[in-house]
C-alpha cells in the first residue's frame, strides 16, 4: 500500500503529464509551419490549415461536461496520449505517401482534437486529486514542464530536423527534396515514441481518478441543461461586450504573426526573409526565447502585485505589442548577425511572457467571477483563442496580397491600434484588490 502511494506522489506525474499536454499544441501550432515550408507547401496554405487546426483548442468547453459521464479522468489522459502518439506515428508514414499533404493535414487533426480533450482531462485531474493547498505547491511544476514542451519541439527537435536534413543530403545520390522527407519522418516518428512512452508511464503511474462520488454524476440531460445555463449566465454579465472585443482584440495583432514568424525566418533574403536554418532556428526559440518567456512571465507577475491590474493593463498590453515593432525592423534591414535575430526572438517571448499575463488576470478577475467562475474563464479562454486563430489563418493570404514580409509586418503594427485603444477604455467590474 506504501508503495502505490509514493506512485501517486504529484511530483511522479504532475511534471511528466504537463510535458505530454504542452507537446500536441506547439507541434501543430508552430513545428507543422516549419515542417510544411521544408516539404514545399506555400504560405498561404500552411497558415490557413495550420490556423484552422487550434479549432478544437477554442471548441473544448463543449464536450468537456461530457467528459465527466463515462469513465475516470485518467483514463482520458492516457487514451489521448496514446492516440495522439500514434497518429505522430502514422504522420510520419504518411509523409512518404504522394497524397501526403491532405492525410497528414487529417491526422494533425485527430491530434489536435486528441490534445485538447487531454487538455480538459488532466487539469480536471489536477484538480480533483490535489488539494487547493497542494495545488498551489505544484502549479510552478506545472507550468514549468508545459514550457519545457515547447522548448524540446520548437529549440532541440526543430534543431535535430535541421541536423538529419544536412546528413541524408549529403548522402550519394540524394535530393534536398527526399532529405527534407526523410528527416521530418524521423522527427514525427521521435514524437510518436515520446508521446506512446508517456501513455504507457501514465498508464501505470496516474491516480485513478475515482474520487468523484456518484451522487455527483450527472444524466446527460442535466449535463447540457447545466452546459445552456453556464453559457447564459456568461452573456449576462457587466460589460460582456466590451470584454468580449477586448479579449479578442488585445490578442489579435499576434494572431498575424504567430504563423508568420518562422516562416519569415526561414525564407531567403532574396524574398525578404532572414535565410536561417532549421539548426539555427531552433537554437534561437530554445535558448533566446525560452529565457526570456520565463523571465517576461515572472517578472510581470510582480509588477501587477506591485501596481495592482487596472493601472498596469495598458502598459503590460504596450509591451506585448512591442514584439511587432521589432519585427518590422527585422524585416526591413535583413540582418546577418545572429546576436540582432536573436534579441528579436528574446524581445517576442518577452513581450509575450509578460503581457500575456495581464489578459490572464483579467479573465480571472474581471470576466470569470461569479457562480460557474471555472467555467466562465475557460468559456472567456475559448472566445480569446478565436481572436489568434482566425488572423492567423488569414495570415498567408494578408502576405501574399501586400506583397512581402516587410509591408506585411507594418500592416501588424496598424494592427495592435485597437489593441491599444481598448485597452485604455476598458472598464473593471471587480475591484483588482485582495
Amino acid at each position: 500500500m506504501e508503495s502505490n502511494k509514493k506512485m501517486r506522489n504529484p511530483i511522479a506525474w504532475v511534471p511528466s503529464a504537463y510535458f505530454a499536454m504542452g507537446l500536441p499544441f506547439v507541434i501543430v501550432n508552430m513545428v507543422a509551419v516549419l515542417m510544411y515550408k521544408d516539404l514545399g507547401v506555400d504560405e498561404k496554405t500552411i497558415t490557413f490549415w495550420t490556423g484552422l487546426l487550434l479549432l478544437p483548442w477554442s471548441l473544448k468547453f463543449l464536450w468537456s461536461p461530457l467528459m465527466e459521464l463515462y469513465r475516470t479522468k485518467k483514463f482520458y489522459v492516457v487514451l489521448t496520449q496514446l492516440l495522439t502518439g500514434a497518429s505522430f506515428g502514422l504522420i510520419a508514414l504518411a509523409l512518404q505517401l504522394p497524397s501526403f499533404w491532405a492525410v497528414t493535414v487529417a491526422l494533425f487533426a485527430v491530434v489536435a482534437l486528441s490534445g485538447s480533450t487531454h487538455d480538459v482531462a488532466l487539469d480536471g485531474l489536477y484538480m480533483q486529486e490535489l488539494d487547493k493547498k497542494t495545488q498551489a505547491q505544484y502549479i510552478g511544476w506545472q507550468g514549468a514542464f508545459y514550457n519545457l514542451a515547447k522548448l524540446v519541439a520548437t529549440g532541440g527537435l526543430v534543431y535535430l530536423a535541421g541536423k538529419l536534413i544536412e546528413y541524408f543530403k549529403a548522402q550519394p545520390g540524394a535530393t534536398e527534396v527526399q532529405a527534407n522527407f526523410t528527416a521530418w519522418t524521423y522527427i514525427m516518428a521521435t514524437f510518436a515514441v515520446l508521446l506512446l512512452g508517456l501513455g504507457l508511464y501514465h498508464w501505470f503511474i496516474l491516480p485513478s481518478g475515482n474520487q468523484q462520488v456518484a451522487q455527483d454524476k450527472k444524466t446527460l440531460n442535466e449535463t447540457l441543461s447545466e452546459l445552456a445555463t453556464v453559457i447564459v449566465d456568461f452573456f449576462k454579465k457587466k460589460h460582456i461586450v466590451y470584454y468580449l472585443f477586448f479579449i479578442v482584440l488585445y490578442r489579435f495583432a499576434e494572431g498575424f504573426v504567430v504563423k508568420m514568424v518562422p516562416l519569415f525566418l526561414k525564407a531567403p533574403m532574396a524574398e525578404g526573409g532572414l535565410g536561417l536554418s532549421n539548426e539555427t532556428i531552433g537554437l534561437l526559440y530554445g535558448t533566446c526565447g525560452s529565457i526570456a518567456f520565463i523571465a517576461g512571465s515572472v517578472l510581470a507577475g510582480y509588477y501587477v502585485s506591485s501596481l495592482g491590474l487596472k493601472k498596469a493593463l495598458f502598459s503590460l498590453c504596450c509591451i506585448f505589442n512591442l514584439p511587432f515593432a521589432i519585427y518590422t525592423l527585422l524585416a526591413i534591414y535583413q540582418p546577418s548577425e545572429l546576436w540582432l535575430i536573436g534579441g528579436g526572438i528574446a524581445v517576442e517571448y518577452f513581450g509575450y511572457g509578460f503581457g500575456f499575463v495581464g489578459l490572464t488576470l483579467f479573465m480571472m478577475q474581471q470576466i470569470a467571477p461569479g457562480k460557474y467562475q471555472m467555467s466562465h474563464y475557460a468559456l472567456a479562454s475559448a472566445i480569446m483563442n478565436f481572436g489568434v486563430m482566425l488572423p492567423g489563418m488569414l495570415s498567408g493570404w494578408v502576405w501574399e496580397l501586400l506583397g512581402g514580409y516587410r509591408p506585411f509586418f507594418i500592416f501588424v503594427l496598424f494592427a495592435t491600434i485597437p489593441a491599444f485603444l481598448i485597452t485604455y477604455f476598458v472598464p473593471f467590474t471587480h475591484s483588482d484588490k485582495n
